[in-house]
């Protein structure tokens, strides 16, 4: 059975990104295990999701077919977001750390694809259901410090929030791959590679 991957970047480095490169190589792995994987790219850099605003927070209160055109454009983007993650199965999320926390445009395209009655629900006894099921997801994280552990954990804002959100939405096979210490002699040398050694397809 083929896999549909949706990879979601979000450092603005392109190329050079750390975040990118551990993406492709897990991408790789997936594709080593699942030959007729399907890839789709959205780079959050490219493609950016603007701040949510009155008008596309009210169209998702309005049933669909009584939405004004301008209330269907202004949620055309998130629309299409939720789209792409209802059709995979696998996500590979790059999160680079942005002083100790996700860049600014993931948190904005994370804004536009947690819709309530879409993507998550609140059931009869009001607690949470997401709606993304049956997801596997792998996080790419660089940081220029060691977070995973040692005296500077607590300050990883990262990890826990994507497990949150993520779970939020319904997607709890959540690993992370991380490239760590990428600025600390000694460490740095070898950080990406093992961030690649520590990939393990499920």
């Amino acid at each position: 059975m083929s896999k549909k991957i949706l990879h979601i970047l979000s450092s603005p480095r392109g190329g050079a990104s750390v975040t990118k490169k551990l993406g492709d190589a897990i991408i790789r792995k997936i594709t080593a295990k699942y030959p007729d994987a399907v890839v789709k790219e959205r780079d959050l850099a490219a493609d950016v999701f603007p701040h949510l605003n009155e008008l596309q927070i009210g169209a998702w209160f309005v049933p669909s077919a009584d939405r004004t055109p301008e209330q269907i454009h202004a949620i055309q983007i998130s629309d299409e977001a939720i789209r792409d993650l209802q059709e995979a199965d696998i996500y590979v999320i790059g999160a680079p750390f942005y002083n100790f926390a996700i860049p600014s445009t993931l948190k904005a395209y994370l804004d536009h694809i947690a819709r309530p009655g879409i993507t998550f629900r609140y059931n009869e006894q009001g607690k949470p259901e997401g709606l993304l099921k049956n997801k596997t997801a792998y996080i790419a994280t660089a940081s220029s410090g060691v977070y995973s552990n040692g005296p500077f954990q607590s300050f990883d804002h990262v990890s826990p929030y994507l497990t949150f959100i993520l779970g939020f939405l319904g997607v709890t096979d959540i690993s992370f791959v991380r490239a760590e210490g990428l600025k600390i002699e000694g460490i740095r040398e070898t950080a990406f590679e093992k961030g690649v050694q520590s990939i393990a397809i499920a």
